[in-house]
């Protein structure tokens, strides 16, 4: 059997769990970057996004997030946009959720990104969910 010469298994690989991003400082958007909320998940490293600026781009995980900071639908995050290609952008920085009603406060983010929910809804207008409830009389439950 050969030797393993590495300096560790998975659990070194994972490292230490380092709380380092407890409290960090609010980072803003500069040029060429923009604010997006994550739509879906892809895999192998990339995610849809939505931007701020209403478009949907394919956004690409960093090597320094990769596997270290985990990216779900409805996070709000930091992309790098790029010069040569506007549908794809490298995402920079995820906001914790503090961060995002902060973001939101300051006037950064529009008013119809909704922060707390799981899938992303940027233009939608929330009815009041009225439709939803069904009333069912007796006489109804009688004949099924």
């Amino acid at each position: 059997m050969p030797k393993n010469k590495g300096k560790g298994g998975k659990n070194r690989k994972r490292g230490k769990n380092e709380a380092d991003d407890e409290k960090r400082e609010l980072v803003f958007k500069e040029d060429g970057q923009e604010y997006a909320q994550v739509l879906r998940m892809l895999g192998n490293g990339r995610c849809e996004a939505m931007c701020i600026d209403n478009v949907k781009r394919l956004c690409h995980i960093r090597g320094k997030m990769h596997k270290k900071v985990w990216i779900a639908a409805g996070d709000i995050i930091l992309v790098g946009l790029r010069d040569y290609q506007d549908d794809k952008a490298d995402i920079i920085l995820k906001y914790m959720p503090d961060e995002a009603r902060l973001l939101k406060a300051y006037g950064e983010l529009p008013d119809n990104i909704r922060l707390n929910e799981g899938i992303a809804n940027l233009d939608e207008e929330d009815d009041g969910g009225a439709d939803d409830y069904i009333e069912f009389e007796d006489e109804d439950i009688d004949k099924i």
